[in-house]
């Protein structure tokens, strides 16, 4: 077993140094468990609410994209089961995938892999540890998840088969990340590559779980396989040891390609750089060029979305029909299906402008990246002044999410279209861009905060968190009107309706130049790194 020696050294010295990294996300996904059990009680008190709950959501397509299928919304546990079953499974994965590529590829790209190998170190050691870590992480989520719900009300069984499937997640992803480590040319590469494949095992098990397929569809995905346990249903474990049995492939497989490939670069062999500067010699073009890649998958992704959300916009006569409680959630209790279907429409718009403020926000980060890893300073040690530095990476955060939205709703809008008269495919990629101003708001949140004070960076994902729980689940527990106004996406108009509202649109815009007054006014006072 030389190839493992020092396994158990460096694992001491890297759980030491990453808990403090490890630990929010154990709290925070355990924290969505637990308060699931709290707000039931608190927000639907009696029978004749948690009905009325189960009859709004049990047939809401947008819903069940995001949180799967509503089993059980009569009982706590049941809806702990849906509203943290598949967000805790994919922020599960997240973790995992975070950690091992961060104790793998990271440590050779910033050299600290060759120093380790310079000691007594197996070549398998570095992996081991990484893998080991996120199983370790996955584990005490599983049992902080556990203790923390049952301690709120939860019942065993089902609190028990729930945290299981978080632990089981981050095992999967933990694998999967082992071979996208060694597939990437780089760190960045492969946590890229990594999380597009948990994003995509998202949206197929989002796509059938709203969609009219048949059961044994979801064994398509890991993260079907996972929802096939239903907590506080059924509390089926033997789900679980399907994704077992996966995790240990994909690990072995992981170690396989390690021990084949070059210390330094990935199994996938990155393309020689240009000879000369092109675009890249001026830093509108640079910031241009160091995002390339991302933004282009990002546009294949939002493409894919437009036509899967497209076909489920046309799927609704029939469930708004038999849901009347639905069709008053999403359009005021009209039964003119045309109206009904773009306001549905409006909701999924809404859900993809969240997704696409990602994009932004991570375009955002990437600022501070390059502080910390000291590419800034030379730059601005030259003619380069730091208001042109910012500005040309705020272009692209802003134009990354709108021109996602744009593809995003020309698909969804053509598809719709063709499969349904009712809709037209220029209202619905007018819709699209009415709703840029909103996501505009979240990404010039984000660089407000790295532009003045990046140690409260967080603020960032904290505004798209937000965001995202207040548009969807804001109208459904019946939150006051000014809570709801939080979310920009609150203010964007329908452009179908008799009055759209065109009101709101101004204020987004006003509130967007506020943040940009804060970050170009931080960033010029502010020390760098």
């Amino acid at each position: 077993m030389t190839a493992f020696t020092g396994t158990r050294a460096l694992l001491k010295v890297a759980l030491r140094q990453d808990a403090r990294q490890i630990a929010p996300w154990v709290a925070l996904i355990s924290a969505l468990s637990a308060s699931s059990i709290l707000a039931y009680s608190w927000i639907f008190p009696d029978a004749a609410d948690r009905a009325e709950l189960a009859a709004t959501l049990a047939g809401n397509p947008a819903l069940s994209l995001v949180f799967g299928p509503a089993r059980d919304l009569m009982t706590a546990d049941g809806f702990n089961a849906w509203r943290a079953g598949a967000l805790g499974a994919f922020f599960a994965g997240m973790m995992a995938i975070l950690i091992v590529i961060r104790n793998s590829r990271a440590d050779e790209d910033s050299g600290q892999a060759e120093l380790l190998a310079s000691g007594v170190l197996g070549r398998q050691a570095r992996l081991a540890v990484a893998v080991l870590m996120a199983a370790a992480a996955s584990a005490a989520l599983g049992v902080v998840s556990f203790l923390v719900t049952i301690a709120c009300g939860g019942g065993a069984l089902a609190s028990l088969t729930l945290s299981a499937t978080f632990t089981a997640s981050g095992l999967v992803f933990a694998g999967v990340a082992a071979i996208c480590a060694q597939l990437g040319s780089d760190a960045r590469t492969a946590s890229g590559l990594a999380v597009a494949v948990l994003g995509l095992c998202y949206v197929i098990r989002g796509y059938l779980d709203s969609s009219d397929t048949p059961g044994w569809t979801s064994w398509t995905t890991p993260l079907g396989w996972l929802s096939r346990t239903r907590p506080a249903t059924d509390n089926d474990p033997w789900p679980l040891l399907a994704a077992l049995a996966l995790t240990v492939v994909l690990v072995l497989a992981g170690f396989a390609l390690h021990g084949r490939r070059d210390f330094g670069f990935g199994m996938i062999v990155p393309r020689p750089g240009a000879t000369r500067g092109g675009t890249a010699a001026n830093v509108w073009g640079l910031a241009l060029r160091l995002h390339r890649g991302t933004l282009a998958a990002w546009l294949v992704a939002f493409a894919g979305l437009g036509v899967v959300f497209g076909n489920l916009a046309t799927s609704l006569d029939g469930v708004l029909g038999d849901n009347p409680a639905l069709a008053d959630l999403l359009a005021a209790g009209t039964t003119d299906p045309s109206r009904l279907t773009f306001a549905f429409v409006v909701t999924i718009l809404r859900l993809v402008g969240v997704i696409a403020a990602v994009t932004g926000v991570q375009v955002v980060f990437r600022i501070h990246a390059e502080e910390v890893d000291h590419r800034v300073e030379p730059l601005l040690a030259g003619a380069l002044r730091r208001p042109v530095y910012l500005a040309s990476n705020a272009v692209v955060a802003f134009a990354a999410p709108a021109v996602a939205l744009v593809v995003a709703g020309t698909a969804l809008g053509v598809v719709a279209a063709a499969r349904q008269d009712t809709v037209s495919a220029g209202d619905v990629v007018t819709q699209a861009l009415v709703t840029i101003p909103a996501v505009w708001v979240l990404v010039a949140l984000a660089l407000a905060a790295v532009g003045a004070a990046p140690s409260r960076r967080l603020v960032g994902w904290l505004g798209v968190v937000a965001t995202f729980g207040l548009t969807l689940l804001g109208p459904t527990f019946d939150l006051p009107g000014w809570a709801l106004g939080i979310s920009p996406l609150r203010h964007v108009p329908n452009v179908t309706a008799a009055a759209p509202g065109w009101a709101g649109l101004g204020w987004l815009a006003g509130v967007t130049a506020l943040f940009l007054v804060v970050a170009f006014t931080g960033f010029r006072r502010r020390d760098i790194a």
